[in-house]
């Protein structure tokens, strides 16, 4: 005998009287038979099992973390640490006055920082923890343009004859364009000059400097290469500068990546608050401060570079204490996560992970010239960042981006882009050998790539014309957007 099959509606009419219950599998259940909500919310609520799993089973999409090579932040953190995350959760670290402790911790890893970055001890340092580094970059900005503003008018310097300028290599990260750009400052590119020479020319750097300058803004470890520039040099040349200069231009480094990498792998290096014209400092915490993201810091080596008018107090937290974040909320767990890790790994604990994890980029990079095909740009030995691009072969038909299209077949993300002006016309790639990647995940790796070059070889034999815009750039992350403008 046969029997009608029930159309949608009919059985959606079944499943209004038959509503889910505890022995409804979670599979069977209405819920599952339906997509979720994308423009107009559910009108009733669902079981809590069942909305975890749905919306857990979206994070799928996303992939592996962990096989994303292309981000500086951290993509594991140990259990107890993510439990401290998680019981600091609900806590609002602008609230100082209702969370005292997490405001002390704060304050504790402020220190630390501090005594890291060498800051003088006849001088009053200030710092504060940022979402991430980009809010300690404006935070800094900030301060270079409103002390700028002061001390120009105390000179009699028309300060509305033209707009305040900000020196920069242009290897810098978006942050500091979008900083010129809201805060109306002129962004003063200085070009890197050549494949042997990634980094700011110190001469060019103070050159581009007038009576309009508030600062130059030198990078420990350059999103796009993973070079330092020569901080050294340039304070050298600044100071000659600043002797005859009608208003002295100060230093901000950007430290998101070498700020807490540095101080145990490499302390004998000067970079920070042991020359004379660096003011202040910036540096990610959720990068080789080994916390999830987001996580930033800022400090300055005396109050007279944070200008008391970014400094507000309000009552109504319960207390008078100051505040400068440009974010407001923001639960205190990160916070918690990175006094965790300052107690849990010390000097010692940071300096093993940090060098393990400089091998493991020298380990990638040998393997990489071992392939014969490619120029490695970067080697890793500053920093655990590995850069390398193809080398000439009229033969060859494909590009890096054909190879980083590849590498997803096997679930690898690896970036590969254009370097910034001045030499757009060449392309790289990059990986970042983090915390939790192994010798073992790298010769894995490894092996994908020379799998992949094989493909490619065999099945890509006539070459395209590639057009280097947003459809062209593969693997790139939130922090390599900036990239695709160039």
């Amino acid at each position: 005998m046969l029997h009608r099959r029930k159309s949608s509606e009919e059985r959606e009419k079944e499943y209004e009287f038959a509503p889910d219950n505890s022995t409804t599998p979670l599979y069977g259940s209405y819920e599952s038979a339906h997509v979720l909500p994308r423009e107009v919310i559910n009108e009733k609520a669902v079981n809590p099992n069942i909305a975890y799993r749905l919306v857990a089973d979206e994070m799928l999409h996303d992939g592996n973390p962990r096989y994303n090579l292309a981000t500086f932040v951290q993509t594991y953190m140990e259990p107890e640490a993510t439990q401290i995350m998680m019981d600091a959760v609900a806590t609002n670290a602008i609230d100082k006055a209702e969370y005292p402790q997490t405001t002390e911790v704060e304050k504790r890893c402020v220190n630390i920082i501090a005594n890291l970055w060498n800051a003088p001890t006849d001088e009053e340092y200030m710092g504060t923890s940022t979402v991430g580094s980009s809010e300690a970059c404006m935070l800094g900005g900030m301060a270079m343009k409103f002390r700028w503003r002061k001390r120009a008018e105390a000179l009699g310097i028309d300060i509305n004859a033209k707009k305040p300028n900000l020196v920069v290599s242009s290897g810098f990260q978006v942050v500091w364009e979008k900083f010129c750009v809201y805060w109306d400052v002129e962004l003063r590119e200085v070009p890197m000059k050549s494949l042997d020479e990634l980094y700011l020319d110190p001469k060019d750097a103070v050159a581009a400097c007038d009576e309009y300058t508030i600062g130059i803004v030198p990078i420990m470890g350059i999103t796009y290469t993973g070079t330092f520039d020569d901080i050294v040099a340039l304070d050298k040349e600044l100071e000659e500068y600043n002797k005859t200069a009608k208003i002295s231009v100060p230093i901000h480094v950007d430290a998101a990546s070498g700020g807490l990498y540095l101080p145990f792998v490499n302390p004998e290096l000067p970079w920070d608050f042991r020359l004379k014209n660096v003011v202040s400092i910036s540096t990610s915490g959720h990068k080789f401060g080994l916390v999830y993201p987001g996580l930033g810091w800022v400090m300055w080596r005396d109050k007279e570079y944070l200008p008391e008018e970014l400094l507000f107090k309000v009552a109504y937290l319960g207390a008078f204490e100051p505040t400068f974040q440009i974010n407001f909320s923001r639960p205190g767990s990160q916070i918690w996560a990175q006094y965790y890790n300052f107690v849990r790994w010390g000097k010692e604990g940071y300096k093993a992970v940090h060098e393990k994890s400089r091998d493991v980029g020298i380990f990638l990079a040998k393997g990489l010239e071992k392939l014969g095909i490619f120029k490695i740009l970067n080697n890793g030995e500053n920093i655990p960042i590995v850069c390398w691009m193809l080398k000439e072969d009229p033969a060859r038909a494909w590009t890096e981006y054909d190879l980083s299209d590849r590498l997803r077949y096997y679930g690898w993300q690896l970036p590969a882009y254009p370097l910034p002006k001045n030499l757009e016309n060449v392309t790289i790639m990059r990986v970042l050998a983090r915390a939790d990647q192994s010798m073992e995940q790298i010769s894995l790796l490894l092996k994908d790539i020379k799998d992949s070059i094989e493909y490619l070889n065999e099945h890509i034999t006539v070459k395209k014309e590639v057009k280097k815009s947003e459809d062209h750039v593969a693997g790139y992350t939130h922090n390599e957007k900036r990239l695709l403008k160039k």
